[in-house]
């Protein structure tokens, strides 16, 4: 988020001359076009204070733009952080199985998630993956009054959307290892399920494996990686899976017992019946941690 503020400042800044310094030294040239026909302008003008006019406006705007811009460099991040109309201070905590916001924290299984499908203007069909929470009265924003949703942007298929469900469910479940992504790589030693799970030689791969695959690879081969991740995920049978939520969640199974079989077909094609599955029944782990 603080790229796009920094960039708007760029464009507030652009109408300065010594934003031109700031991309290349620009500015040094028309400060000193500027200097040299002061000079010029010595010889024509009337007093030394009309010949000098110029060059103390353009020293002037020069020096206060390069000090707004030091001064946002030095504290953009304090300034994002402390704007609370700017900035979306929440959390998914692991540890705790909180979602922490700004109007209170709630459990993770609160919320219920759900693909919706917006059409485009040539009828073409976009999903996205979101989640909402259950008991909206105790959640309502206080300046629109909606309830709490979170959205996630994910590419790709219906199954790249369940694919997120299952990652975001697995890293709230303190029973089973972090997932084995880039982005948590580098603290999953500071987890206790996911330490264990690597020092018993589960997880089959170096500590730090995501660091050197993007270290050692080439931009093709990082392509032709995630070309063949999205098959997989594409071609794996997300319908019929167990649900963590009914471990939590009073009657869960009898409002929401299946889904379909083939989410992708489902989704290409809403208006027919498709075939649904069941889920199976959710059994807790022997060494789940975090079960209410």
């Amino acid at each position: 988020m603080s790229t796009i503020y920094t960039e708007s400042l760029d464009s507030f800044l652009s109408f300065f001359p010594m934003a031109l310094v700031l991309r290349g030294g620009g500015g040094w040239f028309i400060f000193g076009v500027t200097a040299v026909c002061t000079l010029l302008f010595i010889f024509a003008a009337d007093t030394l204070l009309q010949a000098f006019t110029p060059l103390a406006i353009v020293t002037a705007v020069c020096g206060t733009a390069t000090l707004l811009r030091q001064l946002w460099e030095k504290h953009e991040i304090r300034f994002y952080k402390g704007n609370r109309n700017w900035s979306d201070n929440y959390a998914f905590c692991r540890r705790t199985g909180l979602i922490n916001t700004e109007i209170g924290n709630f459990s993770f299984y609160e919320f219920d998630a759900y693909i919706e499908m917006t059409g485009g203007a040539q009828g073409s069909q976009f999903h996205s993956f979101k989640l909402i929470h259950r008991y909206p009265h105790r959640s309502r924003l206080p300046h629109t009054k909606d309830p709490l949703e979170f959205s996630f942007a994910v590419d790709g298929s219906i199954a790249q959307l369940y694919a997120a469900w299952d990652m975001l469910q697995r890293y709230m479940d303190v029973s089973q290892p972090l997932p084995d992504i880039p982005q948590v790589e580098p603290f999953r030693h500071l987890d206790l399920t996911t330490k264990a799970y690597d020092e018993a030689g589960k997880r089959g791969r170096p500590a730090t494996y995501w660091r050197d695959l993007y270290t050692h690879s080439s931009e093709e081969e990082l392509k032709a990686l995630r070309e063949a991740h999205r098959a997989e995920v594409d071609a794996t049978h997300w319908g019929g899976r167990p649900d963590l939520m009914e471990l939590s969640v009073p009657n869960y199974r009898e409002t929401r017992k299946g889904e379909p079989e083939d989410v992708n077909d489902f989704a290409r094609f809403p208006w027919k019946a498709g075939k649904f599955v069941d889920r199976p029944e959710t059994t807790p782990s022997e060494d789940s941690q975090d079960q209410q």
